[in-house]
């Protein structure tokens, strides 16, 4: 099977942080798609809404989980949601190099989608960087990334500036941690991608990558209106993911 195919057939697509701002729109979303929402992991337990704190009883119920929980609960949940066999697609951002790996590492046992920003817009600005880094080499053209969030977000660069960062730097032939500058002093380096983080009031989420040589600039730009386009698309990699082979996949796999 590769694939769900979109017949009489519901899925039991469960949240992991179903209590936060972006999992609780998940949970409206899953049913309005209309598949069935299988409950939620959480810290705090809601018997009434099917929500536990037991990541193992969680996932035998689910046959397919969006993660958007917390970077400190990833590592757990990879080992618990693989042992389960259950397909994993993983919002979260912020994640250390041990996460990484565990992500990785469960994606060789199950199906695992990992992004940074469900968004399909946002998904085709990823391309679209990685063109422009491909095209406009470092020496002739500064990239900068602009992002701006609500005051509540505690990563910064957001995930999703980070992985424009990566695309840049993947169409240009480096390694992002070679070039990364985050917190900039003094005078720009050469070949930089240089990172700003704005935070404040109710943003939902606005990314700008800005290259500039010394005759022009272009400027590719994304914004979210509404957190439900997160939700949104989260529920449709769910529902692609179901019944793929064990792979790291991505948000472009779901729109190609």
């Amino acid at each position: 099977m590769s694939g769900y195919d979109g017949g009489m057939n519901k899925l039991r697509i469960g949240v992991a942080g179903i209590t936060g701002r972006l999992g609780a729109l998940c949970a409206v979303e899953i049913p309005a798609a209309g598949q069935i929402l299988a409950g939620g992991l959480s810290r705090t337990c809601d018997a009434t809404r099917q929500i536990t704190d037991d990541a193992a009883i969680f996932a035998a119920s689910c046959d397919v989980i969006i993660d958007v929980s917390h970077p400190d609960t990833v590592i757990h949940h990879a080992r618990i949601f693989a042992d389960a066999g259950c397909p994993w697609v993983v919002g979260v951002t912020g994640l250390d190099d041990r996460a990484e790996v565990a992500v990785l590492e469960a994606s060789r046992r199950v199906p695992v989608l990992q992004a940074a920003n469900f968004a399909p817009g946002l998904t085709m600005v990823l391309d679209l960087a990685r063109q422009l880094g491909a095209a406009l080499s470092g020496a002739e053209y500064d990239a900068e990334i602009l992002e701006m969030h609500h005051r509540q977000k505690v990563d910064a660069p957001s995930g999703t500036a980070l992985a424009i960062g990566a695309a840049v730097a993947e169409g240009r032939g480096v390694s992002l941690a070679d070039v990364r500058s985050v917190d900039r002093r003094g005078r720009r380096g050469n070949g930089e991608i240089g990172f700003a983080s704005l935070r404040g009031g109710q943003v939902v989420g606005e990314h700008s990558l800005v290259l500039t040589s010394g005759t022009e600039q272009i400027v590719l730009s994304h914004r979210a209106f509404d957190r439900r386009v997160f939700a949104q698309g989260a529920v449709k990699a769910a529902r692609w993911l179901y019944g793929r082979a064990p792979g790291l996949y991505a948000m472009a796999d779901v729109l190609t």
